[in-house]
């Protein structure tokens, strides 16, 4: 097989140390590392996503593939270019205010991250203004909000009605997740995307960015 379907295979894996020996082979065979990631790891992800969505892979599959793929950017991201690491597309992170969960929010960022994407984690608890200063302070595409309690759910509508009071929905896509979360709630409170997966929501982002 090709240095880039051994790639694909070594992430479906999810080992690691297989992937890192892959990647070094085609840095070695004189591939730009954007490509690697365009036509290597985020393919990858993706094919990994869609496992998940379909039943195929479960959780612990989908963190040991991410892991995997985190590896390798982390090999392939100082040997960007200046423009195709400022290209890259940004997104913020957050659990919102009253809400400690954090597992959702970790898997869209290695989700997000696998394909990609710089990642701010702004953590958990997090407050509409938090939020808000974050997006303008990282100067972000995207903000996804991840809410895993009926009782904190709303803080979610809060973070779009303080961006639009800011005048800065406009500029940023928002994401909303988590268990008690559904389509209409999403588009009830304004959301640009529901996301019933992290893989989901980055494939409906991908048509929007």
């Amino acid at each position: 097989m090709s240095n880039f379907e051994e790639l694909k295979e070594s992430i479906m894996d999810g080992d690691e140390e297989r992937t890192i020996e892959v990647v070094d082979r085609l840095l070695e065979s004189g591939e730009d590392p954007e490509k690697i990631i365009d036509e290597g790891i985020v393919p990858s992800m993706r094919a990994v996503g869609e496992k998940f969505d379909s039943g195929e892979y479960f959780i612990p599959d989908m963190l040991v593939s991410a892991d995997a793929s985190q590896a390798a950017l982390e090999k392939l991201e100082p040997l960007l270019s200046t423009e195709s690491a400022e290209k890259s597309d940004k997104a913020v992170f957050a659990t919102v205010q009253g809400d400690q969960h954090d597992i959702g929010k970790n898997l869209a960022i290695m989700t997000f991250k696998g394909a990609g994407y710089r990642v701010k984690d702004l953590g958990t608890d997090v407050s509409p203004e938090e939020v808000v200063e974050a997006v303008k302070e990282f100067n972000a595409d995207v903000v996804g909000l991840s809410a895993l309690l009926t009782t904190t759910m709303e803080v979610q509508r809060e973070v779009i009605e303080v961006l639009d009071g800011d005048g800065v929905r406009d500029e940023v896509l928002v994401a909303v997740g988590g268990a008690p979360v559904t389509e209409e709630y999403a588009d009830d409170i304004g959301a640009d995307v529901y996301g019933d997966s992290p893989f989901e929501a980055l494939n409906k982002l991908d048509d929007l960015v």
